[in-house]
């Protein structure tokens, strides 16, 4: 049966160079069909609201759809795509899901992937809503190492072109902060590396205890010296 259906469930594939990319065009192509499938490459997914801006990333195996807005929509989002590493895109459109409609099979698998996006984007969203900047970035670099992340004898390497801009985007801070964060988490000897190439030491469990372990060193540190305050008596009226 997959002899069969790989005769019939050809696409047709897009080619793009690093840099900004819009893929408008090739989402009209789609039609109502599929979307886009990301076979190689890296892109970054951007929606700006206001004057800020999220990032996403997909790689191959992700599914891009566009955002589609609704009637009922009362906020004005604005998607942009920069492809970071050389990427092609399958172009799954209407004629595609004719020719595959007798194998669902196909068209469950790219559900599923659909559905992997969902689940990468919630877990961004927890990490986005931990209060302490490195513990952001350590978790997102650990969930980046769980899908690009090389091991080695020192740890997993982590090599991708993100930028501190990009690493902002991506957990909810600006650029400076970003590089004030590395730089203490490189002093601690947790991560280490230059930009797009970083080395992660022990575990994500290590990396979390320590950082638990610094906030509570820091608030026992800011803590008034000497006797305790008295307290105030407020006489009634």
């Amino acid at each position: 049966m997959r002899l069969a259906a790989r005769q019939v469930a050809t696409a047709r594939v897009l080619d793009a160079e690093v840099g900004d990319c819009d893929l408008t065009a090739w989402f009209d192509a789609v039609g109502s069909g599929l979307g886009l499938l990301v076979l190689d490459g890296l892109v970054a997914v951007d929606a700006r609201v206001c004057n800020r801006t999220a990032t996403e990333l997909v790689g191959p195996g992700d599914l891009l759809q566009p955002a589609r807005p609704l009637a009922e929509d009362l906020l004005e989002r604005t998607d942009s795509w920069r492809v970071l590493c050389p990427a092609r895109f399958a172009l799954l459109d209407v004629e595609f899901a004719e020719r595959v409609r007798p194998w669902p099979q196909i068209v469950q698998t790219l559900l599923t992937r659909a559905g992997r996006r969902i689940a990468d984007l919630d877990v961004l969203r927890a990490i986005t809503s931990q209060p302490r900047l490195e513990a952001r970035l350590v978790l997102l670099l650990w969930h980046l190492a769980a899908r690009w992340g090389r091991v080695e004898p020192t740890g997993i390497r982590v090599s991708l072109p993100l930028t501190h801009r990009t690493l902002g985007q991506l957990v909810g801070a600006e650029r400076p902060s970003i590089s004030h964060a590395l730089g203490r988490l490189a002093h601690a000897g947790l991560i280490t590396g230059t930009a797009g190439d970083w080395h992660l030491h022990g575990t994500v469990a290590d990396h979390l205890e320590s950082l638990l372990e610094r906030t509570a060193r820091i608030g026992e540190d800011t803590r008034p010296s000497g006797r305790p305050a008295r307290p105030k008596v407020v006489s009634g009226a």
